[in-house]
């Protein structure tokens, strides 16, 4: 399959959800790729399955996560009337997320446990914040996506990488050195990509937790990244605690109902 940049699947989904939105409650950003903005009406939103997002607005810890500010804002006509919050933006991986992981019953299906290798009925936690050990002794805050169990979730859709950082910033970590082969990272210079994943992974490591990234099968350039940085880490036993999965390995787990909805917004 031929890879998608992060512009190509930004105007894919941006050619999808203007066609569906026709008759939704919805804004369109500037620029020469727009984004759709849903808006709630009467207890709907354009950017949710029905069921996912009753269950969100019944769950206050959920329900806090559509509070995300977004952060292109200025692009959006009249910005200055009200506020846009992240999860109401056709792109956002978050509501990607929240619409599979907060279906109702969908951590009770067989498939889908299997996929993640976990039992069911676990809850899920979003925007989980674990410690990470630095090297003078005190700790560092991550916000990870999502948390079930013991797996910890960052979720990639339109996203352009990992965001990239000085190499001295890796260097605070206590358990850098034990985990990675500074040698064999994607460093320029001073500067290394996938920070977000190196940290991703020193958390579940801190914690004794699973990680794992969930991506679009159209987006090589983010599994590429993955492995890059994978295969820096010394021990194979912990290699086994990451995974890689793809949104579309995820929805043929899923009942029919959401099945449709990934097809039809997001081309899953």
């Amino acid at each position: 399959m031929t890879g998608f940049s992060s512009a190509d699947l930004r105007r894919e989904l941006s050619r999808r959800n203007c066609e569906r939105a026709r008759e939704l409650e919805h804004e369109q950003t500037y620029g020469e790729i727009p984004s759709v903005i849903y808006r709630e009406e009467d207890g709907r939103h354009g950017n949710f399955l029905g069921a996912s997002y009753r269950a969100i607005c019944s769950h206050p810890e959920w329900q806090r996560r559509l509070k995300k500010h977004y952060s292109g804002g200025k692009w959006v006509p009249r910005a200055w009337e009200r506020s846009r919050c992240e999860l109401d933006c056709a792109n956002s991986s978050d509501a990607l997320l929240m619409n599979i992981f907060c279906y109702p019953k969908a951590l009770f299906r067989p498939q889908l446990c299997a996929l993640l290798g976990i039992e069911a009925g676990f809850e899920p936690e979003f925007g989980y914040k674990p410690r990470i050990p630095l090297a003078n002794g005190r700790g560092d805050r991550t916000e990870i996506d999502m948390k079930i169990s013991n797996i910890l979730v960052e979720a990639k859709l339109t996203e352009t990488g990992f965001q990239s950082a000085s190499t001295d910033l890796l260097l605070r970590y206590r358990d850098f050195n034990d985990v990675f082969d500074f040698k064999v990272l994607p460093i320029n210079l001073s500067t290394v990509s996938s920070y977000q994943l190196i940290r991703g992974i020193l958390a579940a490591y801190a914690n004794d937790c699973v990680f794992m990234l969930f991506c679009d099968e159209r987006r090589v350039d983010l599994m590429d990244a993955w492995f890059s940085v994978v295969r820096a880490i010394y021990s194979y036993s912990f290699r086994s605690r990451l995974k890689i999965l793809t949104w579309q390995e995820i929805a043929r787990t899923l009942p029919s109902v959401p099945r449709r909805f990934l097809v039809e917004k997001y081309g899953i």
